[in-house]
């Protein structure tokens, strides 16, 4: 039972980080397309838009490993 409470911090923790790490980039995507409709866009916004997606990148390849052990039969 200790180990399912575990787990479901650990994916309740991987839900809040794919809101936050999406919530970012949006924000910084809709930052970017309002300053290159002014001619503005610098490259750190850019950046701030690449960090953002490889935020939401690294939490998917999260939650591909927990649906790897889930359909395994190693949780739950």
């Amino acid at each position: 039972m200790e180990k399912r409470k575990q787990w479901r911090e650990q994916e309740q923790q991987v839900v809040e980080r794919w809101n936050a790490a999406e919530a970012r980039y949006r924000e910084a995507h809709a930052e970017l397309v309002r300053e290159s409709a002014t001619g503005a866009a610098t490259p750190e916004l850019q950046e701030k838009v690449e960090r953002a997606r490889a935020d939401i990148e690294a939490v998917r390849r999260q939650v591909a490993r927990l649906k790897v052990e889930f359909t395994s039969g190693k949780r739950y």
